[in-house]
């Protein structure tokens, strides 16, 4: 279970998506156990997410919940190192030289989705590269994209500012931010819990 505060964060932003999506039109809440009102379209829902402790993936998961639509975690063609020292160092190197690595993930009928939700830890304060990837790779115009952020603290950076900038042609809200675990620190999964 997820702490009441991070449960109490994401229904606030489930709500203030809804309310800019549908113009003040209440979406269904199943985590109140109550349907306040016509449902989104999940069949034109993405909610695509790079995790790599986990906690933005619980977070993926909690929005696919509230929303449905099709939920896709990112993965590489060469997946990242797992000792933490060296996917910095390698971050560090793409992020100084612009290389975005390749993904393993297809979207398939891109054009269906209107809504796609992006989401990602920031990585050296900024987007993670396999998002730019993802943005680089797929055409975003005219759909609306909603971005989620996990972070061990330290805040957003400039991910949200590069969302912007990657889709220019898309209607971006404002992007929501949570505080996950801190990998450095050997704090992984930090968003579940029981509640305070």
């Amino acid at each position: 279970m997820m702490p009441m505060k991070a449960a109490g964060a994401i229904q606030w932003f489930f709500a203030l998506s809804c309310i800019v999506l549908f113009g003040l039109m209440p979406c269904s809440s199943k985590a109140q156990g109550q349907n306040t009102g016509p449902a989104m379209d999940k069949d034109t829902i993405l909610i695509v997410y790079l995790s790599r402790t986990g906690n933005t993936q619980a977070i993926a998961g909690i929005i696919h919940e509230e929303v449905g639509g099709t939920l896709v975690g990112l993965e590489l063609k060469t997946p990242y190192p797992k000792d933490y020292q060296a996917i910095v160092a390698q971050v560090v190197r793409e992020d100084e030289t612009g290389y975005l690595p390749p993904l393993k993930t297809k979207i398939h009928d891109l054009q269906k989705y209107r809504t796609v939700f992006i989401g990602f830890p920031t990585w050296n304060m900024q987007l993670p590269p396999p998002v730019r990837s993802f943005l680089k790779a797929y055409n975003l115009s005219g759909k609306t994209v909603i971005s989620f952020n996990t972070n061990g603290g330290y805040g957003t950076g400039s991910s949200f500012q590069e969302i912007n900038k990657l889709c220019p042609d898309s209607t971006v809200l404002k992007g929501f931010s949570i505080r996950g675990g801190s990998e450095r620190d050997g704090i992984h999964l930090a968003i579940k819990g029981e509640p305070d």
